[in-house]
C-alpha cells in the first residue's frame, strides 16, 4: 500500500487521552515515601517531571538515585499506580474527537510509555480501540525517552507518511520524539508537563485535546 494522503495523529496515554494525573502524582510520592523523601504537589511535578525519568529524581533529590534505588522507587511507582489507576477516567471530549476524526478517512495510533500488557486491556476496556490502527505501549525498560519506540511505531504503520504526521502529548519528550522521525507534534497542557515547560520544546502548545486536535489537522495539511 502507497503512502496515505491523509493525515496521521500518534496520539499519547498517560496525561494526554487518559486523565490519570492524580494516580501519577499518588505514585510518585509512594516512590519518594520509600527512599524517607517529602511528599511534592501537582504543581511541582508539573513544573519539574523530565525525560529520562531518573533525571527528574534527581532535580528533586539533589543527585541521581543509585540503581537500587531506581529499581525499589519504580517497582513502587508502578505498584501504587496500578492500584488507583481504576479511579482514572478519559480526558473530556475523548471519544467523540477520537470518532470525529477516524469518520473523516484519518488515521489515528497510539503510542505510549505504559507497558504494553496493561496499555491494551485499558484501552480496550474504555471502548476506544477501535478507533486506532495501532496501539503500543512500552516492552523494554522503563524511564527513557519515546523517541526509539517513536521509530519502531511508525515504522509497523504501512502507508503513514511521516511528514503528514503529528504527535499529541502532555511531555516535551513528545516532540522530542516528534522530531527523531521528521514528524510535527502539539502539547497539551492538561497533563505532566505546565505551560512554561511545554513551551520550551519548540511546539505548538494547547490547553485542550480539541484545540490539539484542529492544530494537528492544520500542520499536517
Amino acid at each position: 500500500m502507497g503512502k496515505q494522503t491523509g493525515a496521521h495523529i500518534v496520539w499519547d496515554w498517560n496525561g494526554t487521552l487518559f486523565h490519570d494525573n492524580d494516580a501519577i502524582i499518588g505514585a510518585t510520592n509512594a516512590a519518594f515515601a520509600e527512599l524517607g523523601l517529602e511528599p511534592i504537589t501537582i504543581e511541582q511535578y508539573r513544573e519539574l517531571y523530565c525525560v529520562p525519568v531518573p533525571k527528574f529524581y534527581e532535580r528533586l533529590m539533589g543527585r541521581l538515585p543509585t540503581d537500587a534505588e531506581w529499581e525499589v522507587m519504580d517497582e513502587v511507582f508502578h505498584r501504587y499506580y496500578a492500584e488507583h489507576r481504576v479511579r482514572c477516567g478519559l480526558t473530556e471530549g475523548v471519544v467523540d474527537l477520537l470518532a470525529g476524526w477516524r469518520s473523516a478517512g484519518r488515521s489515528q495510533s497510539l503510542l505510549s510509555m505504559y507497558v504494553h500488557d496493561e496499555l491494551v486491556p485499558l484501552v480496550r476496556g474504555f471502548g476506544i480501540e477501535a478507533h486506532f490502527i495501532r496501539v503500543d505501549g512500552r516492552t523494554g525498560p522503563s524511564g527513557g525517552s519515546k523517541a526509539e519506540h517513536m521509530v519502531r511505531h511508525l515504522a509497523s504503520l504501512a502507508g503513514v507518511d511521516p511528514a503528514r504526521t503529528v504527535v499529541i502529548g502532555d511531555a516535551a519528550d513528545d516532540a522530542l520524539a516528534a522530531r527523531h522521525v521528521g514528524a510535527q507534534a502539539v502539547l497539551y497542557t492538561g497533563g505532566s508537563h505546565g505551560r512554561a515547560s511545554l513551551e520550551t520544546a519548540g511546539a505548538p502548545v494547547v490547553d485542550t485535546l480539541a484545540e490539539a486536535v484542529a492544530e494537528a489537522e492544520r500542520l499536517a495539511a
